[in-house]
């Protein structure tokens, strides 16, 4: 009889609490992405219009487009702060310059999460991230596999100065270095600013300078490794002669990974997006809120809810293979 008692009473706080949620006004949240041209960016916005909370109306989300410019997004994150939103969530574009958003929201007291990217400070409120050191050492080790690690090698890097640059040349280095020393060569590395079309542009340049030498692209986002493939083609080489990798898993990178030309380490956009929006209403509405995203049960073991408290949570990357490409695509629809 006690535990039938103690069994509804915790039912009706329950409901009591969920109640208190639907009636209450809707949590304002502020979503200030880098910029939004970039398809990983467009899927992180899809999953957080599509979080339970969003969709039952006990969360706004205000998607913002940085145009992977920082003073744009700093501006942003002021105006949010002005506008007096509940809490603030960015994907930053500079590990350094974004730090600003930060400082502005704490000292008005609005809760902060960090999702994506990260910055160089601990004084958010919790970053919703996935670790980019691993993604770099993923893709190159898929690459220097392919190369038995031997071989000339160009990385095609992202944004100077943001945290996916450097904390994934990080892995990249790490993964070169346990091949036997000066058995792989880096030819060339520079920025393609995650874009297709400089990525491109930047592999006609060295397929011209470099004929018939490189082996392998490391392309530290897909969009970038896909237009080192474009321009491989383009140039009348077999793409199935290099070795080439990228991270994000985006629709166009699952296609080629399916036809044999590159591997994809996907990176969950649902999982980041919509773990710190959870996180974020945890913050605003308080003990009341339970996590509304499935993704924790989809990564139980690997990355626990701890009340929403975690400090740092890693979205686990996925390697694409032949074997889960189709049921990837079939999630998008495909």
């Amino acid at each position: 009889m006690k535990k039938l008692i103690a069994s509804l009473m915790l039912s009706s706080l329950m409901v009591a609490g969920a109640t208190t949620m639907a009636n209450a006004a809707p949590v304002r949240i502020a979503f200030l992405m880098y910029g939004n041209k970039a398809e990983f960016v467009q899927l992180m916005e899809r999953y957080a219009k599509e979080h339970p909370a969003v969709k039952q109306g006990l969360a706004e989300v205000t998607l913002f487009d940085g145009r992977y410019d920082a003073a744009v997004q700093n501006d942003q994150g002021q105006m949010a702060v002005n506008s007096k939103y509940d809490a603030i969530i960015i994907n930053p574009m500079d590990f350094e310059a974004n730090i600003d958003v930060v400082t502005v929201a704490n000292e008005a007291g609005i809760p902060i999460v960090v999702t994506n990217a990260r910055l160089n400070t601990q004084d958010m409120l919790s970053e919703v991230v996935s670790d980019d050191v691993e993604g770099g050492y993923l893709e190159a080790k898929a690459v220097l596999e392919k190369l038995g690690c031997k071989g000339n090698v160009v990385i095609i890097e992202g944004p100077k100065g943001g945290s996916g640059e450097i904390e994934r040349g990080r892995g990249n280095e790490r993964a070169i270095s346990e091949c036997p020393e000066g058995a792989v060569k880096v030819l060339e590395r520079k920025t393609a600013n995650w874009s297709r079309a400089e990525a491109l542009d930047l592999m006609q340049n060295w397929l011209t300078a470099h004929p018939k030498e490189i082996d392998g692209v490391i392309g530290q986002n897909d969009e970038m490794a896909l237009g080192a493939i474009e321009a491989i083609k383009s140039a009348g080489y077999d793409v199935k002669d290099f070795a080439i990798a990228g991270i994000d898993g985006v629709t166009d990178a699952l296609r080629a990974v399916k036809a044999g030309e590159m591997t994809s380490i996907l990176q969950d956009a649902r999982g980041q997006a919509q773990g710190s929006i959870d996180v974020a209403m945890k913050a605003v509405v308080g003990d009341d809120y339970k996590p509304m995203s499935d993704i924790w049960e989809q990564y139980k073991g690997k990355m626990e809810w701890n009340d929403g408290k975690t400090k740092r949570y890693d979205v686990p990357w996925t390697i694409v293979t032949p074997e889960n490409v189709d049921a990837l695509l079939k999630d998008r629809g495909y």
